[in-house]
């Protein structure tokens, strides 16, 4: 098995436009991602999905069915507080989880992401490793993986993102790295390098490309030689957050990266 390269729906938004004609939606985009970008899967984002009915969902997913462009990964954003001492907060990021297990399951995702709030003090990382555990049993009837990328704070440091990933225990729980999240290239592959081998599935952020095609962020190759080195095979999901054109920067980055994986 080869890496396979997907995106994230987030990318596109610039693209979409309900009001144009005919109109842009979610809705087309796994035929969008598949037929024009030559991508292989989507990551969703909760953010774009807010409001959605289970019958939305359902006829997302198929969309992503008929068009050969699977839903893998329901990613949520916002930082939850999984370890916080208050028993109602921690109520409340179990009661958001839930939800987001049902809508994975109905779109056809095989792993939920989410992120950690909080600070590294006190019994902080056992308390979230605790919560995290029973959380995963709770979901675990939908056929899911719950995967932790990296946030500021408690799953800053690659080491101790490991360690909780550890405590929570079992084969339903791993991480998503997410490459590119600052501009420290030496800092970034080392967490890359750390968290590929608990990976569920990789993020790697794109930006825009220049005049001469050459990428403006961190080294996309460097992020590939990386996971290869540790034997990493799964998904590798573009996130592009520049502001140029997407589909060409899409486009580039994709021949780019799929360059990089094909290099003996």
């Amino acid at each position: 098995m080869s890496l396979l390269l997907t995106l994230t729906t987030a990318s596109l938004q610039a693209m979409m436009d309900p009001k144009a004609d005919p109109p842009r939606t979610l809705m087309d985009v796994p035929d969008y991602v598949i037929n024009s970008l030559e991508l292989r899967g989507l990551n969703l984002n909760t953010k774009q999905l807010s409001g959605w009915s289970l019958d939305d969902l359902d006829a997302l997913r198929d969309r992503a069915d008929k068009a050969a462009c699977p839903c893998l990964v329901l990613f949520e954003e916002e930082p939850l507080s999984f370890g916080d001492d208050d028993a109602s907060v921690q109520e409340a990021a179990h009661d958001r989880v839930s939800r987001l297990a049902v809508a994975a399951n109905r779109l056809g995702c095989n792993a939920l992401a989410v992120r950690c709030s909080g600070e590294p003090d006190g019994d902080r990382l056992e308390l979230c490793a605790e919560h995290l555990k029973d959380i995963v049993s709770s979901i675990e009837h939908l056929d899911l993986n719950l995967l932790l990328a990296p946030h500021d704070g408690l799953t800053d440091d690659p080491e101790r993102l490991t360690d909780l990933i550890k405590q929570i225990g079992g084969f339903r729980i791993g991480a998503m790295p997410t490459y590119g999240r600052s501009s420290d290239q030496a800092a970034e592959l080392e967490q890359l390098r750390k968290l590929a081998p608990y990976a569920g599935a990789i993020q790697i952020s794109v930006d825009a490309f220049n005049r001469n095609s050459n990428h403006k962020g961190l080294s996309l190759d460097s992020a590939i030689e990386t996971i290869r080195k540790v034997g990493y095979v799964n998904t590798i999901t573009i996130d592009y957050v520049g502001e140029g054109e997407p589909a060409r920067d899409i486009t580039l980055a994709r021949v780019e990266l799929q360059s990089a994986i094909d290099a003996e």
